[in-house]
């Protein structure tokens, strides 16, 4: 097979409300808004919010996988450079560096080092910013994660008060176990809404972590995790400006 090449995108710029695109040129995708979740048929993630579908086909892709940035460099790796490519190099099984999921579809790719990225972790932003609640995201942490307790582990994101701090691999994981525990799945084009319900499973953490201050500081402090888990879940699936319907900071602060 040889070394797989950077694949070019046609297209002219994100403004255009239909594409075309290498991986289905049967049909061009056409942009589209959705608070349901989705299967991106390119890097096999989940998505939520943006992205680019023909319905005809039921395929979709994030808008990092429908138009990516042919190379890259990550402020996590300064000697590194990313090339984007539609599939693994080599017969080797290969995960991702920022979430430590296996990697099945389109990558970015640093031959030199090795290193991998999922398209939606390589462009995850390095700050998750609204009034309330502010997120910095770290390759590595001290401070143990709400979600598995641990320390290091995967890429993170911590609040600025430091009271906060998942780590991306445990996102993903979170919500792959509520998927599960529901015995549902999210196939080609479909939704579970009631995910949202699923995902603040953090709540019996937190409030442990306050059990010895007032109930109105336990509230207002379910609340902040609250909206920083929404940040940090919509960045995840690949849509930063998208935040899931408050229902995580309406749970959470009961």
């Amino acid at each position: 097979m040889g070394d797989l090449k950077p694949f070019g995108i046609s297209h002219k710029t994100m403004k255009y409300n239909e594409i075309s695109h290498f991986s289905h040129p049967q049909h061009k995708l056409k942009f589209e808004y959705t608070e349901a979740l989705f299967k991106c048929d390119g890097c096999r993630e989940v998505g939520i919010g943006s992205r680019y579908r023909c319905a005809t086909c039921d395929y979709d892709l994030h808008m990092h996988c429908a138009l990516p940035s042919p190379s890259l460099s990550h402020p996590f790796y300064t000697k590194c450079s990313f090339q984007f490519l539609p599939r693994p190099p080599g017969p080797a099984p290969r995960y991702c560096n920022a979430c430590e999921k296996d990697i099945t579809g389109f990558l970015y790719h640093c031959k030199a080092c090795g290193f991998d990225l999922h398209p939606c972790c390589a462009k995850l932003p390095v700050v998750l910013s609204d009034n309330d609640v502010k997120l910095y995201l770290y390759r590595k942490v001290s401070a143990s994660c709400h979600r598995c307790g641990r320390k290091g582990r995967s890429w993170s994101y911590r609040s600025s008060c430091k009271k906060y701090n998942l780590h991306v691999a445990c996102v993903k994981e979170m919500l792959v176990e509520s998927w599960h525990e529901m015995g549902c799945t999210v196939g080609r084009g479909g939704s579970n809404r009631k995910l949202e319900t699923r995902i603040p499973s953090l709540k019996g953490t937190l409030l442990q972590s306050h059990n010895k201050k007032s109930k109105s500081k336990v509230k207002k402090g379910c609340e902040m995790a609250g909206l920083a888990i929404q940040f940090v879940v919509s960045a995840v699936l690949g849509d930063p400006t998208t935040l899931i319907a408050g229902v995580v900071g309406a749970l959470l602060s009961k």
